[in-house]
């Protein structure tokens, strides 16, 4: 079928239903949701005998929904209306929740049940959420709707989706935290259940924040609503049993003035920590693998296998970040054991360097290039590591330099659920992380053009073909966690561990002989120092418009199918 996808964003859930669709066969094409004459063009354009709706935060014209048959994909359960579902559950603590695809009529979230699929709500921020169990239940539910649409014969549910009731819109009034009385059970749901968009709104040091994101914290104790100790860019707040993380703020905009974004919370407070006496406190990897802490970096050892866990926000790498975990992985790299698995536990692997913390920079060209050198240090050490067989396991996406971050390792594991994006067009770069030598020796030199020209992502099956990953595993996140120690385990008890060592020494050598690998770093940086400091060059404009959420004018031709 021609199948349309309509969107405010092509955000993450999108794209997988994108990638989904078209290993079914169907020919998808996305049209932004950017107007309703915009809308209505698109739709004449593409002709499609389906509109699909997965992410949408406003509503389909009639005349289009009269026209065509709209699916809207709802983040609740059947019965459940209103623009904050997915807010309240994690807010009042709700054990299940669901996703709901139903068509679009004229009252909002009210239309005949054409599928539903619960899952479970586990201890986490609604981001993560979104991009795992509610990612999931919608690609199943959308799948299940899409193939009783294209067999003629299910009778959608009429009366489902008026069942229940519809809640208000999730505004700060229902999020504020009251440092003097919430627990931290009561702080982190709030926390949580606003961690990407929109933040909860709170006072510190006389100026109003949005507070990103929430981690709890085992030990440090403090006067409620006190700042009491800083770590790698987030801040601990104490409250009346305990004491939270946030690791993000984003100032509140004021009148007239310019529009603000998240940044890691000790940045943007600056020295008002140091002023107020704020001690930074570090924890080792080690020590945080098993203690309950903020720790952007864990590393923990089961058998002969070392697991080196990261996980930053959003899955950008500022250049502090990058240095931080090369630091790590060199210690790890250093540790006796056969085997070192890289990558978090859920969520994103990486998606390259941090635009966010670039943007706020003094001069944002010397923090990219500063950024892009600590990418590539990074990406050097795993490519000359020859005493440890490393594994990269993506839980989650990845993109652009993070994904070529992967790409170093000697083998690539990957959720079946992943969407991949193999290049860096859309930014204006060329890219770097030696990507012109790992990309083209994985995949070819024909097949590594397509792909980082073609700017489309990539479904975890899809790039098992094309020989970009070397496993693909199904499941929720926890059982692919189980899956990856098991393949590990496995792969550090092999016999022919010496020998792959030893194979994996000489092709690194003669790979050296060949090309040297500062010679794919020196050409990758010659275009990326262009890129950076060419006052022509698209970059920085298209950096602030992702950076400030700029809304696009118009479709990129390149989705349109």
């Amino acid at each position: 079928m021609r199948v349309l996808l309509v969107a405010s964003a092509f955000n993450s859930l999108t794209q997988r239903v994108h990638v989904e669709l078209r290993e079914r066969g169907h020919h998808v094409g996305v049209e932004l949701a950017l107007g309703d004459d915009a809308l209505r063009a698109g739709a004449a354009r593409f002709r499609p005998d389906l509109i699909v709706a997965p992410m949408l935060t406003r509503k389909v014209p009639e005349d289009v929904w009269r026209s065509h048959p709209v699916l809207i994909v709802h983040p609740g359960p059947a019965g459940d209306r209103g623009p904050s579902s997915l807010d309240w559950a994690i807010h009042d603590g709700a054990a299940e929740w669901g996703v709901t695809v139903l068509q679009a009529v004229a009252e909002l979230d009210a239309g005949p049940v054409w599928a539903s699929v619960p899952f479970p709500v586990r201890a986490g921020g609604k981001s993560e959420t979104y991009r795992n169990e509610v990612a999931d239940a919608a690609v199943e539910a959308v799948l299940q709707a899409v193939e009783r649409f294209a067999g003629g014969w299910y009778a959608p549910d009429l009366a489902a989706g008026r069942l229940g009731r519809e809640r208000p819109y999730h505004a700060q009034e229902f999020r504020r935290i009251d440092w003097a009385v919430d627990s931290t059970a009561t702080v982190l749901r709030r926390l949580r259940a606003a961690d990407s968009q929109p933040g909860v709104l709170d006072e510190l040091y006389g100026r109003a924040y949005y507070l990103h994101g929430g981690c709890a914290e085992d030990r440090l104790r403090g006067r409620p609503g006190e700042l009491i100790a800083s770590r790698d860019g987030a801040i601990c707040r104490a409250t009346v049993d305990g004491a939270v993380w946030i690791p993000q703020l984003r100032p509140r905009r004021t009148p007239g003035g310019p529009a603000t974004y998240k940044l890691p919370a000790a940045t943007v407070l600056g020295p008002q920590l140091t002023l107020a006496g704020v001690p930074e406190v570090p924890v080792s990897p080690q020590e945080a693998a098993h203690r309950e802490t903020w720790s952007e970096i864990r590393y923990r050892e089961h058998g002969e296998v070392g697991y080196l866990e990261f996980a930053f926000p959003g899955g950008a790498m500022s250049t502090a970040q990058c240095r931080r975990l090369l630091r790590a992985y060199r210690a790890a790299a250093a540790r006796p054991v056969p085997v070192l698995v890289l990558g978090p536990p859920r969520d994103f692997f990486s998606n390259g360097i941090h635009l966010n913390v670039i943007e706020a920079a003094a001069d944002p060209a010397a923090e990219s290039w500063a950024n892009i050198n600590a990418m590539d240090d990074l990406v050097e050490a795993i490519l000359t590591t020859t005493d440890t067989y490393v594994v990269s396991a993506l839980a989650g996406n990845a993109a652009a330099g993070g994904l070529m971050l992967a790409l170093a390792a000697d083998e690539v594991w990957c959720r079946a659920s992943s969407v991949l994006n193999p290049h860096y067009r859309l930014m204006g770069l060329y890219g770097s992380e030696y990507w012109t030598y790992t990309l083209p020796r994985r995949v070819g030199v024909e097949q590594a053009g397509r792909l980082t020209s073609a700017a489309l992502p990539l479904g975890a099956r899809e790039a098992l073909g094309l020989g970009l990953v070397d496993r693909v595993a199904g499941g929720d996140a926890a059982g692919f966690r189980r899956w990856v120690a098991g393949e590990a385990e496995e792969l550090a008890r092999s016999a022919e561990m010496g020998a792959w060592l030893t194979q994996k020494k000489r092709r690194r050598a003669a790979d050296e002989c060949v090309k040297p690998l500062a010679a794919y770093r020196a050409e990758e940086l010659t275009r990326m120092r262009h890129n950076f400091l060419d006052p022509g060059e698209p970059y920085h404009p298209l950096r602030r418009a992702f950076v400030h959420k700029t809304c696009p004018t118009e479709t990129p031709a390149h989705l349109r199918g």
